[in-house]
């Protein structure tokens, strides 16, 4: 597979708004989400490691997860992150992961996902009863918000209401947004959304 993130892993944490936007949906995981040390939490679309660095200290581990190796080679880079964090470079859609989470996040990796429905099954598949979902992503926009020559972007964000549907399709239940960011970027404003489900205690 073709790493669509190679070139720019290397400027990825440089990034004024990929920076704003990390801050910004890690304050709001930390706002919204209970962490504990007892936790084992998946973060999706890790890439470098800024929603992860975020949560790492507060949780007794972090399993990331990316396609891309070179975004995945500057999160193993990274120092203070110590005997938390276990990088994983898989598909879980065609892969799925030997573990089950007590939380799994993820930050505007979604729209890269062609089939959301089968992303949100392993969700549910990879996660304990009771366990939890924050998920950030672009709000449903006019498709301005990456450019015309992007690669590897299949959603002009979501619907919240099609997406609650699509969570609790998927058997999860206590689905809330909240916004947890507004990009300003070219004259146009883009909300982020931060979803949060549960998984039922079985």
């Amino acid at each position: 597979m073709t790493d669509l993130f190679k070139e720019k892993a290397r400027d990825w944490d440089v990034n004024e708004l990929v920076k704003e936007l990390s801050c910004a949906i890690g304050a709001a995981i930390n706002a919204n989400v209970a962490l504990d040390e007892s936790m084992h939490v998946m973060d999706f679309g890790a890439g470098t490691g800024l929603i992860t660095a975020q949560v790492a200290d507060r949780v007794g581990k972090v399993t990331a997860v990316d396609v891309s190796e070179a975004m995945l080679e500057k999160l193993a880079e990274k120092q203070g992150l110590g005997n938390k964090v276990e990088i994983l470079c898989r598909n879980i859609l065609e892969k799925p992961v030997d573990n089950q989470f007590d939380l799994i996040v993820s930050a505007m990796a979604m729209h890269h996902v062609e089939d959301t429905g089968k992303l949100l099954q392993r969700f549910a598949e990879h996660l304990k009863p009771g366990a939890r979902v924050a998920l950030a992503d672009l709000d449903e926009e006019d498709g301005t918000f990456h450019p015309p020559e992007a690669q590897g972007v299949f959603h002009t964000g979501f619907n919240r209401d099609a997406f609650r549907g699509l969570l609790e399709k998927h058997g999860f239940t206590d689905v809330d947004f909240v916004t947890a960011h507004t990009v300003s970027k070219e004259g146009k404003r883009y909300s982020i959304f931060l979803a949060l489900a549960s998984l039922p205690v079985r």
